[in-house]
C-alpha cells in the first residue's frame, strides 16, 4: 500500500459529464490548490483549519469549529462558500431562537385574483448549501433538535410536510470555548453528528501582523469561484468510491474501539475515559482518510490519512471522567496520546 498506487477502480467509473474517476481526482487536486489560493486573498494562515473544513465538505459531513471570537471563523466559511459558488446562510444562535426561525414557517397568503386564502411555506435560512450555525450552544434544546434533523436527514418537517434541503448541504457550526454562561451544552447525540471538531487557534505573530496590515486598509479582496454545486456532488461520490484497503479499515475500527474503557483499551484510557467513541467514529475515520487522499490527488487511502484526521474525529466523541478532570487531562491530550501510541496500526 503506497501513496503512489495508480489504481482507483478496476474499471474506472465515469461521471454524468463523461469524466473518468482519475480525471475527476486530478481535477479535485488542482481545484484544491486554486481554492486555497483564492481563500488566502482574505484569510491569513489557518491552513490546518481550512484543510479540515475541506475534508468535511468533500466527505459530505458537518464540522464544529471551536475557537475564541475574532479568529475569522465566519469569514473563512463565507469565503469558501464564494469559491465553491454555493448558497451561504448564517444563523446567529441566541437563547430566544425558535425552531421555525431556522426551518421556516407557514403563512396565510391571499390570492389577489380569486380572493382565496391558503397556506404557503416560507423557507428558513436552513435552506442553503452551507449553513454557518454561529455559537450553536447558545440556543435551547428544542431549536438544536430542529437543526439535528436537517443535519442527519437533509430534510425539514414543518406543519406535517417534509421539505428536502438543497444538495450539497453542510452545517459548519462555531462554538466559543471561553464563555459558557447562558449556554446549552450540545447533547452527545448531536455532537456525534459532526464529522469533525476543528480547533481554531490564535495566529502566529507574523500571521497576526499580516492580518492587521490587510484588514486596516481600504483594499477589497474579491475571490473567484472554483467549483460549482454539481461538481461538489460528483466529488462527494468520488470520495466514497476511493478504495480503503482492509488494513486501513481494521486500523480505523481498532483506534475507535481503543477509546472505550473496556476490553483491550490501554490503562490510561480506562483511568481517564468514561465513555468512548461509537461506530460513527470508525466510519468517519475511514471517510476522512478517503477525503484526505482525494484532496491530495491520490487514488487510495492509507494509515497516514487515518492518523491525520483522527484527533478531529475523536476529540468530541470521548467523555472524560472525574479522575481526568482532577489530573488536568483533557479529551484532546488523551486522544493524542492514544493516536501517537501507534498500537492501533499493528
Amino acid at each position: 500500500m503506497t501513496k503512489g498506487d495508480d489504481r482507483l477502480n478496476a474499471e474506472p467509473m465515469r461521471t454524468a459529464s463523461g469524466e473518468s474517476d482519475v480525471d475527476l481526482l486530478n481535477r479535485l487536486a488542482s481545484a484544491k490548490s486554486s481554492l486555497l489560493e483564492q481563500v488566502r486573498r482574505r484569510i491569513v494562515g489557518q491552513r490546518d483549519v481550512l484543510q479540515g473544513i475541506l475534508t468535511a465538505i468533500v466527505s459530505g459531513g458537518h464540522a464544529l469549529l471551536l475557537g475564541v471570537p475574532g479568529l475569522a471563523k465566519t469569514l473563512m466559511v463565507s469565503t469558501l462558500a464564494d469559491t465553491l459558488e454555493l448558497k451561504f446562510s448564517r444563523i446567529q444562535f441566541t437563547p430566544d431562537l425558535m425552531p421555525s426561525d431556522i426551518t421556516g414557517t407557514e403563512i396565510i397568503e391571499e390570492d389577489l385574483t380569486t380572493g382565496k386564502r391558503g397556506f404557503r411555506f416560507v423557507h428558513g435560512p436552513i435552506f442553503a448549501n452551507i449553513v454557518l450555525a454561529d455559537e450553536i450552544n447558545r440556543t435551547p434544546p428544542k431549536t438544536q433538535a430542529a437543526l439535528l434533523q436537517a443535519m442527519q436527514e437533509h430534510e425539514v418537517t414543518a406543519a406535517g410536510h417534509t421539505y428536502p434541503l438543497p444538495a450539497p448541504f453542510f452545517v459548519l457550526a462555531t462554538q466559543n470555548p471561553i464563555e459558557q454562561e447562558g449556554t446549552y451544552p450540545l447533547p452527545e447525540a448531536q455532537l456525534d453528528r459532526f464529522m469533525l471538531e476543528i480547533a481554531v487557534l490564535y495566529p502566529g505573530r507574523e500571521d497576526e501582523e499580516r492580518i492587521v496590515e490587510t484588514t486596516t486598509g481600504d483594499e477589497e479582496h474579491p475571490v473567484d469561484s472554483v467549483l460549482e454545486a454539481k461538481d461538489l456532488v460528483e466529488i462527494q461520490r468520488l470520495v466514497r468510491r476511493i478504495p480503503a484497503p482492509k488494513p486501513v479499515v481494521r486500523a480505523a475500527v481498532t483506534l475507535a474501539r481503543l477509546t472505550r474503557p473496556d476490553g483491550q483499551a490501554p490503562e490510561f484510557i480506562k483511568e481517564y475515559i468514561a465513555w468512548g467513541a461509537g461506530p460513527r467514529a470508525s466510519q468517519y475515520l475511514v471517510l476522512g482518510a478517503k477525503a484526505q487522499a482525494a484532496l491530495d490527488g491520490r487514488p487510495m487511502a492509507d494509515l497516514d490519512d487515518v492518523k491525520s484526521v483522527a484527533l478531529s474525529v475523536l476529540r468530541h466523541r470521548v467523555v472524560v471522567n472525574f479522575a481526568a478532570e482532577a489530573a488536568g487531562r483533557t479529551a484532546d491530550d488523551i486522544c493524542q496520546q492514544l493516536i501517537e501510541s501507534t498500537t492501533w496500526m499493528a
